[in-house]
């Protein structure tokens, strides 16, 4: 079959080229071919619209679908802080890749930017939507957020236990921190924890001491708050009390970098006199730091990704082309937390009964 070279090709193009028909055609280049077309013949209409350059036109497709192929999210404070990028970066590839543009507003965390956001989006008739949240928290769900397809990021709604929500397993991933220095032959361990009004704190503290437990140890654990200087003030008061321990878990990679340097302050070493794991990951401090933190990651990338994902799966249309979303099972999904194994941790060394009671080596 040959066409005029000034002419675009058509769908009856690549119908014709393909043997299908045109309808088949829309079908497997709309994604749904699955379960209505034959594989080789799916096979046969991607490769003749590859072979004649045909490309759908979008406004076409969105006109019968009556879809726009965006998608809106709403964050609290992700886009305008340091942290949580990968979040972002993992959801908006991931609409990508589907062929759908993710619109942000971040809402600097005020109440009447996040109304505002949802109104303008839904005014902009976007086929879903989702909230991201830049720590680990729970949220309502606002009725604005009713009628399409809708998911959480980094947070969850209790009263709400059906909407589709993913969050980090920070209890799994306090289990794989103490797991490191148990595994290391460490016996003596001290979390130091952050706020406890912190989600994600109280949820690693329950992982590190069930850890523990099972292996038949006591958890020591000092509240701090999240940044270097709470480090080195916890962790200067417990090297230097009784009972100091060799091997520490810390809130988050800041608390453990103070923790280093405290460490390194009464001339203990880190890892030969004692062993640190920091969590998150942090991109700016973990793997630069001398030693490079053992670290818990979070998967905040995942979490963005598998949002995105369930939200674009409940878009999908059944086979009689109504465009009824369809649900695809919800509830809130942990997502793991990889380990990540550097230097700060290693078997603990013999102490002499003067070294085990808290004073330092000088």
């Amino acid at each position: 079959m040959t066409r005029p070279p000034s002419r675009k090709a058509t769908s009856q193009d690549v119908a014709d080229l393909a043997g299908v028909s045109r309808s088949a055609v829309s079908l497997v280049l709309n994604g749904r071919g699955d379960g209505n077309i034959a594989p080789d013949k799916q096979a046969a209409i991607r490769a003749a619209a590859a072979q004649l350059e045909y490309e759908p036109n979008p406004s076409a497709v969105s006109l019968r679908s009556s879809r726009t192929r965006t998608l809106g999210m709403v964050t609290d404070a992700i886009a305008s802080t340091a942290y949580g990028g990968d979040l972002l970066r993992g959801a908006s590839e991931a609409a990508e890749r589907s062929g759908h543009l993710l619109v942000l507003v971040d809402t600097h965390d005020e109440e009447q930017r996040e109304a505002d956001a949802y109104r303008t989006l839904r005014g902009r008739r976007v086929d879903g939507l989702l909230f991201a949240a830049m720590s680990l928290r729970e949220y309502s769900v606002p009725a604005a957020a009713t009628g399409v397809p809708f998911a959480l990021a980094n947070c969850y709604d209790p009263a709400a236990p059906s909407v589709p929500a993913f969050v980090a397993d920070e209890v799994a991933g306090g289990r794989a921190a103490a797991r490191l220095l148990l595994d290391a032959g460490h016996r003596d361990v001290v979390l130091l924890a952050g706020a406890r009004d912190a989600v994600a704190s109280t949820l690693r503290e329950d992982g590190v001491r069930a850890e523990l437990t099972a292996a038949g140890h006591a958890l020591r654990t000092v509240e701090t708050g999240w940044e270097i200087s709470d480090g080195v003030a916890a962790a200067t008061a417990v090297l230097t009390g009784p009972d100091r321990p060799t091997g520490l878990v810390c809130a988050n990679d800041r608390v453990a970098v103070g923790a280093v340097l405290a460490a390194n302050r009464l001339g203990l070493d880190v890892p030969a006199d004692l062993s640190v794991v920091g969590y998150d990951d942090d991109a700016a401090l973990a793997a630069p730091m001398v030693p490079a933190l053992t670290t818990i990651a979070l998967p905040h990338r995942q979490i963005g990704e598998a949002a995105v994902a369930r939200v674009l799966a409940d878009l999908a249309v059944d086979v009689s082309g109504t465009g009824e979303p369809r649900t695809t099972g919800h509830g809130t999904v942990l997502v793991p937390c990889p380990v990540v194994v550097r230097d700060s941790v290693a078997p603990p060394r013999r102490r002499t009964s003067r070294q085990r009671a808290g004073s330092p080596n000088r």
